[in-house]
């Protein structure tokens, strides 16, 4: 069962290793997300690098310059994302394989994002492990290296190894790393943000992998104004009131209720921040009879009152 909320979980320092032609969108796929999770949780709980080899600045394919923050042989952390995307094999020397053999005794997670798992496999990182690549290099890489167990998927996660296949896969690893570190509610917080497909209906959910539990989240986002009764929000995805409380408590760790006001005060917090629209106008936007009880509702939530927040913001 997944926690809805982890709010004692320890601070990450995530590193990205990146080599000339890295592709930009899988980089900002990677780090956004950690910077709306800092954002939200109202506290530092990421801290990211850029790394490079030699602690030179790499060039993205598109030709933006990223000046790293040392070289990776200075470095240690708790997770090590190798981002070499384009020419890739270029960057597949044997200087490369012993960095990240060395890597792997400093870092307790390694992964390899786009055709970052070439790097891995080739250092013997991958031996034995089920791992990904970007799918245009799949069948390649399974004939280079037959020990790794190659599978046709977004995203492999092996024990202390990670491999996706671009960059929308990146985004998805890393939605299931915060989810998986600091709770789904989270996790929601950060998708809707992005406008992550959760907010409507899908048949890949980011949030959770259960489809009738994706529809009650879309179901939910679509009626923040008018709240459904939570019976009505089962007939709609296509179960009963009982079952769809057991999946979301087993896939989300929290009640229907208790996501559905989640998603509300999301979206008030949102018209706080953004709009001049008084307390009152939010509170009837987002399903409250009067803005003393949005007010009694946001701050067990977010630990603060919306007229406050305002100011702050």
């Amino acid at each position: 069962m997944r926690s809805w909320t982890k709010d004692v979980a320890a601070v990450q320092q995530l590193d990205v290793l990146l080599f000339d032609a890295f592709s930009a969108h899988c980089l900002a796929n990677t780090v956004e997300p950690l910077r709306a999770a800092n954002t939200f949780a109202g506290r530092q709980v990421y801290i990211w690098r850029f790394l490079t080899l030699d602690g030179g600045p790499a060039v993205s394919s598109s030709g933006m310059e990223v000046r790293a923050h040392g070289k990776l042989g200075d470095c240690s952390g708790d997770l090590l994302i190798a981002m070499p995307s384009y020419d890739f094999l270029r960057h597949a020397t044997v200087t490369t394989a012993r960095a990240l053999k060395s890597a792997a005794r400093r870092y307790k997670v390694l992964a390899g994002f786009d055709t970052g798992a070439w790097l891995l496999a080739q250092a013997r990182l991958l031996d034995g492990r089920r791992a990904t690549i970007h799918w245009e290099e799949l069948n390649r890489f399974t004939e280079a290296f037959p020990e790794v167990q190659t599978e046709r998927a977004r995203q492999v996660w092996d024990g202390d190894r990670i491999t996706c296949t671009g960059a929308l896969a990146a985004f998805d690893t890393m939605m299931e790393l915060i989810g998986e570190q600091h709770g789904a509610a989270l996790r929601l917080e950060v998708a809707t943000l992005f406008m992550a497909p959760e907010a409507t209906e899908t048949q890949d959910p980011i949030l959770v992998r259960g489809k009738s539990v994706a529809r009650a989240v879309a179901v939910m986002q679509a009626n923040l104004e008018a709240p459904l009764p939570i019976a009505a929000v089962a007939r709609k995805a296509g179960r009963s009131q009982k079952d769809l409380e057991a999946r979301m408590k087993a896939e989300l760790g929290a009640t229907p209720q208790a996501v559905y006001r989640r998603l509300r005060l999301i979206q008030a917090r949102k018209l706080v921040l953004e709009t001049v629209l008084s307390v009152s106008e939010i509170a009837l936007r987002c399903g409250y009879d009067d803005p003393s009880a949005l007010t009694r509702a946001f701050k067990a939530e977010f630990g603060t009152t919306p007229r406050s927040l305002r100011s702050q913001g």
